[in-house]
């Protein structure tokens, strides 16, 4: 997860579409701008759509984000088995 997911100063975008962790849209605003409100608040910068023009970034929390993100893979993961298993 965390090699796909690019966070903080491993942007690369310019421009970003902003997030925060609310789910409020702040627009879009530059890296830097977007990094600086991240700090402010003691939170994270993930990139969580790099192909959208301009790419979304949201300001979460890391460690939640990336618990998150795990157990909904593992989820995804046991419900495509149990159809594997049916198909037999």
């Amino acid at each position: 997860i965390s090699i796909q997911t690019r966070l903080n100063h491993q942007i690369r975008a310019q421009q970003l579409r902003v997030i925060d962790e609310d789910g409020q849209q702040l627009g879009v605003l530059s890296k830097k701008e977007a990094l600086e409100l991240a700090n402010e608040k003691g939170l994270d910068l993930i990139e969580v759509s790099p192909n959208a023009d301009p790419p979304v970034a949201k300001i979460v929390d890391w460690g939640k984000y990336n618990y998150q993100r795990t157990k909904q893979l593992q989820k995804q993961k046991r419900t495509s088995k149990a159809s594997e298993l049916k198909q037999m």
